[in-house]
C-alpha cells in the first residue's frame, strides 16, 4: 500500500506555522524568521515533502493561475496597481491573466469571459465602476476573489485599500491652512466606496475649519480626464470674486483636465486657482506646475491583494487588513488665499 504523499498543509501543521510560511520558505519568495525556516525545511524533511510544480498542478494543488480585473487601460493608477500584482504572482511562480473591458464592455461581461474560462485559480478584481453584486459573487465558483481600492456593501471579500478619507483630509486642511474659503469640489462616482470615501474626508476638514457651507461648490465626476475639464468650466464660470479659489479633484486625471481648462481659458495655476488631486501618478511630478496631491501606495496595494490571494488559495487565512497609509505629496499647485487674489 503506498503511503500518502505530504502536502504543504501538513508541512505547515508539523512545524507550527503558517501555509503562507511554508510557502514562502520553499518558493523563497517571502521573508521569514531563521528559526521559523529552519522548523519549516526539518519538517519538509522529516515528512518528505517534495515541492513539484508539475505534480502539483496536475493535481489542481498548486496555484497556476490567477486573474486580475482591471476597469480600464487609460488610468495609470491601474497600471501600477497592477504592477504590484505581476510583482507577487512571480515570486510565487503563478501566472496572471489579464482583462479589461473593451468598449462597450461592462463588469457583466468581463466576469461572463472569466468564469467562461474556467482556467483561474482565483481573482484580483479593481474595481472602477459599480460592480453587480451578483456578477462579482458569481466569480468566487473559480475561487478566491480580492477587492482593490473599492468595498462593496453585502460582501465578505477581502480588500486592500488605503486611507482614502485621510488622506482627502490632509490635502483639503493644506489648502484650507493656505486661506482658501471658497473651494470647489470635483469628486468621483458616488457610486464608487472610495469617491465616497474622499468626500468625506474633504468635507471634515472644511467643516473642522468652520467653513461656511455656501462657500462649497460639489460636482460629481467620473474620474476621467476629460469630466475634469468639463466640471472646471463649469465651476469656474462667473467673476473671479464668486468662483473658487481652489479646487479639490478626486484623482490626478480630474485633476489634469482641470488644469488643461485653466490653461485654455488663460488661467495660470496657482496664481489664478489652485488645484490638488489625488493618487500621485508619476505625471504629476511632470506638470507645469508639479501637482500637489494624495500618494496612494498603489503597487503596494496590487502587491498585498495577491499575496492575500495566493494564500487564501494555498489554504491560509488572511489577518485583518487596515488601510494601507497615504502620503500628502505637496509641490507647486497650491498658493496662498492672499497670492491668488
Amino acid at each position: 500500500m503506498s503511503r500518502t504523499r505530504a502536502t504543504i498543509k501538513d508541512v505547515a501543521k508539523d512545524a507550527g506555522v503558517s501555509v503562507s510560511t511554508v510557502s514562502y520558505v520553499i518558493n523563497n519568495s517571502g521573508p521569514v524568521a531563521p528559526e521559523r525556516r529552519e522548523r519549516v525545511l526539518e519538517s519538509c524533511r522529516k515528512l518528505g515533502y517534495t515541492p513539484n510544480s508539475s505534480a502539483r498542478r496536475l493535481r489542481g494543488q498548486f496555484t497556476s493561475t490567477i486573474g486580475l480585473v482591471v476597469p480600464d487601460l487609460v488610468n495609470p493608477f491601474f497600471a501600477m496597481v497592477a504592477e504590484g500584482v505581476e510583482k507577487q504572482a512571480s515570486e510565487r511562480d503563478v501566472l496572471v491573466v489579464f482583462c479589461a473591458p473593451e468598449a462597450g464592455d461592462n463588469s457583466e461581461s468581463v466576469n461572463a469571459r472569466l468564469l467562461r474560462s474556467q482556467r483561474l485559480d482565483g481573482v484580483v478584481y479593481l474595481a472602477g465602476a459599480a460592480t453587480p453584486l451578483d456578477s462579482l459573487v458569481k466569480l468566487t465558483s473559480l475561487g478566491p476573489v480580492v477587492l482593490v481600492d473599492e468595498q462593496l456593501p453585502g460582501v465578505t471579500f477581502p480588500c486592500v485599500v488605503a486611507d482614502n478619507r485621510g488622506g482627502a483630509r490632509l490635502v483639503a486642511q493644506h489648502v484650507i491652512d493656505q486661506g482658501h474659503e471658497q473651494i470647489g469640489i470635483i469628486g468621483g462616482p458616488s457610486s464608487l466606496w472610495t469617491a465616497v470615501e474622499r468626500l468625506a474626508g474633504y468635507q471634515e476638514a472644511i467643516k473642522e475649519a468652520g467653513i461656511d457651507e455656501s462657500k462649497i461648490t460639489i460636482v460629481e465626476g467620473d474620474y476621467r480626464m476629460e469630466s475634469g475639464k468639463q466640471l472646471a468650466a463649469r465651476m469656474l464660470l462667473g467673476s473671479a470674486l464668486d468662483r473658487p479659489t481652489a479646487l479639490l479633484c478626486a484623482n490626478d486625471l480630474m485633476a489634469i483636465g482641470a488644469l488643461e481648462y485653466a490653461r485654455s481659458v488663460g488661467m495660470t495655476v496657482p496664481t489664478d486657482m489652485s488645484v490638488v488631486g489625488f493618487d500621485d501618478l508619476p505625471i504629476a511630478e511632470l506638470l507645469q506646475p508639479r501637482l500637489t496631491t494624495v500618494r496612494q501606495p498603489a503597487r503596494d496595494m496590487g502587491y498585498r491583494a495577491a499575496q492575500i490571494l495566493l494564500d487564501l488559495i494555498e489554504g491560509s487565512e488572511p489577518e485583518p487588513l487596515e488601510p494601507l497609509p497615504v502620503m500628502l505629496q505637496i509641490r507647486e499647485s497650491v498658493a496662498s488665499f492672499a497670492t491668488t487674489r
